[in-house]
Formats: C-alpha cells, sequence, structure tokens
C-alpha cells in the first residue's frame, strides 16, 4: 500500500458517526493476508505505525482492480516488508471477513466500506531474517518479529480477534510441515 493510499485510508481526525443499520449495508473492501512461516514455524507479526496501542498483525492489504489474489499477496508482502521470498503452502477455503467497529466505519478508507473481505494465505519464508525491511518506500510497520501461531489472537487489536482464531484454525494444521 503506498504512502497516499495509507494516508487516505487512515484519517484518526476524519469525523462522523454511522449506526449499525448504515454500516451494514457497505459493502466489504477486498483484501488479502499473508501468515508467514518461518523455518522454525513461527509466524511474521508486525506493529503498524498508525497504532498507538501495542497491536501486532499479519501483513495484508487491498487487492487492485484486476488482480488476483495470489499476486496481491505475493506483491503485500514485498511491500510491507521488502521481500516477497516465500512459498504458498494453503489458502483458506473461504473469504473471511471482519467488521469495523461503528467508530472507525468513517475514519477509514473514507467510510465507503464496513470491514475486509479477505483471502488468507499461509506462505513459507524461504529468505533470512536479513532480507525483511519493513522501513522501505512503503512502511507500515514500526516493529517487527517471530511469534507462535497460538498466540496470534491475542496479539491483534480486539475487533479482529475472531477473524484471526479462525486463520490460525484453519493453518495450524500446516505447522511442522516442511519444504522440499
Amino acid at each position: 500500500m503506498s504512502k497516499k493510499k495509507q494516508s487516505s485510508s487512515y484519517n484518526p481526525k476524519a469525523r462522523g458517526t454511522i449506526d449499525a443499520t448504515a454500516a451494514a449495508r457497505l459493502p466489504y473492501r477486498l483484501g488479502v493476508g499473508v501468515l508467514l512461516l518461518n523455518r522454525e514455524d513461527q509466524v511474521f507479526v508486525a506493529q503498524r505505525l498508525d497504532m498507538r496501542a501495542e497491536a501486532w498483525q499479519m501483513p495484508q492489504g487491498g487487492i487492485d482492480k484486476g488482480e488476483a489474489p495470489r499476486d496481491a499477496a505475493f506483491r503485500e508482502l514485498k511491500e510491507e516488508i521488502g521481500t516477497n521470498d516465500a512459498e504458498i503452502l494453503a489458502e483458506t477455503d473461504n473469504w473471511l471477513d471482519y467488521d469495523l467497529p461503528l467508530d472507525l466505519v468513517p475514519k477509514i478508507w473514507k467510510g465507503r466500506y464496513r470491514g475486509q473481505r479477505q483471502k488468507w494465505f499461509a506462505m513459507r519464508f524461504l529468505g533470512h531474517d536479513r532480507d525483511i525491511d519493513i522501513a522501505g518506500p512503503h512502511a507500515e510497520f514500526s516493529q517487527w518479529r517471530w511469534s507462535p501461531i497460538a498466540e496470534l489472537p491475542d496479539l491483534i487489536v480486539p475487533f479482529k480477534a475472531d477473524l484471526y482464531r479462525k486463520i490460525v484454525s484453519e493453518f495450524t494444521p500446516l505447522v511442522g510441515q516442511r519444504t522440499k
């Protein structure tokens, strides 16, 4: 996600309110997410630059017009962590949704979406930690680390915890699988 897109998609000074009925009429923004496993079966998580509270997330982002979800997942990895040296192990069977809290709907994505509908990919990181660069031209994160998969729902902002539980449930069987 470019800095221009980032600044327009999150505006903490935006004003406005929306009720649950109005929010429910809004569409979901299509996106992708990546559960990136290292050689020790730990998952890449990073702290967002625009978050004061401690909340760690996996790489994710929108799908560009005409872009396939798999291509978007690799693009987002390259933009957000500086490398896409990874292979796909699996993808979620279904698209997974999360809703924004009502107070955030008018502030994020210019109030056009109620949340995101995402296709998630489990990938094996083939590079080395030194290949990861979160300070690139599309910087979104202030720090990063590898975490056990079971901890993911406790690391994310509360409104995404159910989404992360679904991802963990679906991808935990991949932990321990080795690439060729």
